[in-house]
Protein backbone atom coordinates (compact mmCIF):
# COMPACT_ATOMS: atom_id res chain seq x y z
CA UNK A 1 0.00 0.00 0.00
CA UNK A 2 1.61 3.40 -1.19
CA UNK A 3 0.03 6.03 0.77
CA UNK A 4 0.20 9.75 -0.64
CA UNK A 5 2.08 12.42 1.17
CA UNK A 6 -1.09 13.80 2.42
CA UNK A 7 -1.40 10.76 4.13
CA UNK A 8 1.96 10.49 5.52
CA UNK A 9 1.70 13.98 6.66
CA UNK A 10 -1.57 13.35 8.26
CA UNK A 11 -0.19 10.67 10.02
CA UNK A 12 3.22 12.30 10.94
CA UNK A 13 0.94 15.43 12.53
CA UNK A 14 -1.03 13.10 14.49
CA UNK A 15 1.30 11.07 15.76
CA UNK A 16 3.75 14.04 16.92
CA UNK A 17 0.51 16.20 18.27
CA UNK A 18 -0.59 13.13 20.64
CA UNK A 19 2.83 12.43 21.81
CA UNK A 20 1.85 15.68 24.21
CA UNK A 21 -1.63 16.49 24.18
CA UNK A 22 -1.30 19.41 25.92
CA UNK A 23 1.46 20.73 23.48
CA UNK A 24 -0.02 23.33 20.97
CA UNK A 25 2.28 23.27 18.10
CA UNK A 26 2.36 25.54 14.97
CA UNK A 27 1.82 24.51 11.17
CA UNK A 28 5.30 25.91 10.73
CA UNK A 29 6.70 24.23 13.76
CA UNK A 30 5.84 20.84 12.89
CA UNK A 31 5.95 21.46 8.77
CA UNK A 32 10.18 22.64 9.70
CA UNK A 33 9.74 19.16 12.14
CA UNK A 34 8.84 17.17 8.85
CA UNK A 35 10.87 19.26 5.99
CA UNK A 36 7.44 20.15 4.43
CA UNK A 37 5.62 23.12 3.36
CA UNK A 38 3.35 24.72 6.31
CA UNK A 39 0.75 25.36 3.99
CA UNK A 40 0.76 21.55 2.89
CA UNK A 41 0.81 20.73 6.28
CA UNK A 42 -1.95 23.35 7.47
CA UNK A 43 -4.57 21.45 5.11
CA UNK A 44 -3.46 18.51 6.40
CA UNK A 45 -3.77 20.14 10.25
CA UNK A 46 -7.53 21.39 9.21
CA UNK A 47 -8.34 18.34 7.69
CA UNK A 48 -7.16 16.76 11.01
CA UNK A 49 -9.34 19.29 13.26
CA UNK A 50 -12.61 18.63 11.19
CA UNK A 51 -12.36 14.55 12.12
CA UNK A 52 -12.22 16.08 15.81
CA UNK A 53 -8.59 14.60 16.17
CA UNK A 54 -7.23 17.98 16.54
CA UNK A 55 -8.27 21.38 18.13
CA UNK A 56 -7.00 24.99 16.77
CA UNK A 57 -6.47 27.60 18.71
CA UNK A 58 -5.27 31.07 17.28
CA UNK A 59 -3.27 33.57 18.56
CA UNK A 60 0.23 34.47 19.24
CA UNK A 61 -0.30 31.08 21.47
CA UNK A 62 -1.95 28.84 19.16
CA UNK A 63 -1.28 26.08 17.13
CA UNK A 64 -2.65 22.74 17.06
CA UNK A 65 -2.89 20.07 19.77
CA UNK A 66 -4.31 16.57 19.43
CA UNK A 67 -7.92 16.08 20.88
CA UNK A 68 -8.77 12.57 20.06
CA UNK A 69 -8.28 9.67 22.80
CA UNK A 70 -4.64 7.92 21.31
CA UNK A 71 -5.20 5.02 22.74
CA UNK A 72 -8.59 3.95 20.36
CA UNK A 73 -7.16 6.22 17.40
CA UNK A 74 -5.74 3.86 14.99
CA UNK A 75 -3.36 4.52 12.23
CA UNK A 76 -6.25 3.17 9.81
CA UNK A 77 -8.90 6.48 11.13
CA UNK A 78 -6.02 8.88 10.13
CA UNK A 79 -5.33 7.06 6.48
CA UNK A 80 -8.83 6.88 6.23
CA UNK A 81 -9.01 10.80 6.19
CA UNK A 82 -6.97 11.28 3.27
CA UNK A 83 -7.21 8.12 1.24
CA UNK A 84 -9.61 7.13 -0.97
CA UNK A 85 -11.62 3.13 -0.89
CA UNK A 86 -8.59 0.31 -2.24
CA UNK A 87 -11.36 -0.77 -4.88
CA UNK A 88 -12.09 2.63 -5.86
CA UNK A 89 -9.12 2.76 -8.34
CA UNK A 90 -9.55 3.50 -11.87
CA UNK A 91 -9.09 -0.23 -13.94
CA UNK A 92 -5.99 -0.24 -16.24
CA UNK A 93 -4.94 -2.09 -19.32
CA UNK A 94 -4.38 -6.00 -18.76
CA UNK A 95 -6.75 -5.80 -15.78
CA UNK A 96 -9.48 -7.58 -17.25
CA UNK A 97 -7.22 -10.77 -18.48
CA UNK A 98 -7.21 -13.91 -16.28
CA UNK A 99 -3.73 -12.72 -15.27
CA UNK A 100 -4.68 -9.59 -14.45
CA UNK A 101 -7.76 -10.92 -12.20
CA UNK A 102 -5.37 -13.67 -10.38
CA UNK A 103 -2.95 -10.44 -10.05
CA UNK A 104 -5.38 -8.09 -9.26
CA UNK A 105 -6.87 -10.72 -6.45
CA UNK A 106 -3.49 -10.83 -4.63
CA UNK A 107 -2.82 -6.94 -4.34
CA UNK A 108 -6.80 -7.04 -2.85
CA UNK A 109 -5.25 -9.57 -0.60
CA UNK A 110 -2.54 -7.31 -0.02
CA UNK A 111 -4.61 -4.12 0.97
CA UNK A 112 -6.62 -5.94 3.55
CA UNK A 113 -3.87 -7.62 5.44
CA UNK A 114 -2.31 -3.97 5.38
CA UNK A 115 -5.65 -2.22 6.35
CA UNK A 116 -6.26 -5.20 8.98
CA UNK A 117 -2.45 -4.18 10.48
CA UNK A 118 -3.52 -0.31 10.28
CA UNK A 119 -6.83 -0.66 12.04
CA UNK A 120 -4.69 -3.06 14.61
CA UNK A 121 -2.35 -0.08 15.47
CA UNK A 122 -3.39 2.78 18.06
CA UNK A 123 -1.24 5.75 17.80
CA UNK A 124 -0.42 5.17 21.41
CA UNK A 125 1.11 1.70 20.58
CA UNK A 126 3.02 3.40 18.24
CA UNK A 127 4.41 6.35 20.33
CA UNK A 128 5.50 3.83 22.86
CA UNK A 129 7.22 1.72 20.24
CA UNK A 130 8.90 4.65 19.04
CA UNK A 131 9.96 5.49 22.16
CA UNK A 132 11.13 2.60 23.07
CA UNK A 133 13.32 2.67 19.60
CA UNK A 134 14.95 5.92 20.53
CA UNK A 135 15.74 4.39 24.35
CA UNK A 136 17.78 2.11 21.98
CA UNK A 137 19.54 4.23 19.66
CA UNK A 138 20.56 6.29 22.73
CA UNK A 139 21.95 4.24 24.78
CA UNK A 140 24.20 2.18 21.92
CA UNK A 141 21.25 -0.76 20.87
CA UNK A 142 21.02 -1.78 24.50
CA UNK A 143 17.35 -0.85 25.36
CA UNK A 144 16.81 0.46 29.01
CA UNK A 145 12.98 -0.93 29.08
CA UNK A 146 12.37 -4.33 30.03
CA UNK A 147 12.21 -6.45 26.84
CA UNK A 148 8.53 -6.29 25.28
CA UNK A 149 6.76 -8.59 22.70
CA UNK A 150 5.76 -5.91 20.26
CA UNK A 151 1.80 -6.18 20.27
CA UNK A 152 -0.90 -4.01 18.71
CA UNK A 153 -3.62 -3.15 20.23
CA UNK A 154 -7.46 -3.85 18.84
CA UNK A 155 -9.62 -1.13 18.91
Amino acid sequence: MKLQTGTRLGLYAALELARDPARRLSAADLARTFGVSAHHLAKVLRDLARAGLAEAERGAAGGYRFSGNPRRTTLMDIVALFETEPGNRAAEPGDDTDVGRALGGVLAEIDDIAEATLRSISLETLLRQAMRSGLSRRTGGTSVVAPHRATAEVC
